[in-house]
């Protein structure tokens, strides 16, 4: 098993909307496929060696490096793999849309919107994940040391279905109606009403003041 390689970035390749990273270790080239998130963080320019975690698949008609930013980002990105249906490809997915704190947060707290905005992935596969991984990510989590985000709690299934639902009535945008959750869910005060018109109220509140 390859835990991780240092070297100096050759190239960045997109191919057929996979990004390859080609690194070079000791005068080899080795083709890496990485998320896109971490494709953004890395300058093709310079000379500085970079670590990249990895995980190697073996299959009958090939074989395959997978490349990750942190050791807590693969091993996720195992975890999440080792689900019967869920490829490596959906894996990649999940943390290239959601990130990984968010990720974690979306399954320890069984978020299963969240989990489907990402492409591919339905309301019976994040439902899931969630089942196989809540409960081992809410251990693991702890001694990967990543914390949870407290402070940005989003109401449960049925608020939001209704908030949407109210605020794609009244005209507003999916845009428009994620930027008004994303910030009055920071409110510690509403994040304990359960009446779907306080949300409402302050979703158009906010509304009314920045669109």
């Amino acid at each position: 098993m390859i835990s991780y390689f240092q070297g100096i970035i050759n190239n960045i390749i997109l191919n057929n909307n996979r990004n390859i990273l080609i690194l070079e270790v000791n005068n080899i080239g080795y083709e890496i496929q990485i998320p896109s998130r971490f494709a953004r963080q890395l300058d093709i320019n310079s000379d500085v060696q970079i670590l990249v975690f990895t995980h190697f698949q073996v299959r009958d008609d090939q074989h395959i490096l997978y490349g990750f930013s942190t050791a807590a980002e693969r091993d996720l990105f195992r975890q999440l793999t080792a689900i019967s249906g869920i490829g490596s490809q959906s894996a990649i997915a999940l943390i290239d849309t959601l990130g990984l704190e968010d990720l974690v947060q979306a399954i320890v707290t069984g978020n299963i919107r969240l989990l489907t905005k990402t492409p591919g992935v339905g309301q019976k596969t994040a439902e899931r994940i969630a089942l196989e991984l809540k409960t081992k990510l809410a251990q693991w989590r702890i001694s990967a040391g990543i914390i949870l985000n407290t402070t940005n709690v989003l109401p449960n299934a049925e608020i939001m279905a209704d908030l949407e639902m109210t605020l794609l009535a009244l005209g507003y945008t999916n845009n428009e109606i994620q930027q008004a959750i994303s910030v009055i869910s920071q409110d510690n005060l509403l994040q304990k009403n359960p009446h779907v018109e306080e949300w409402i109220r302050s979703a158009i509140a906010f509304l009314s003041l920045n669109v």
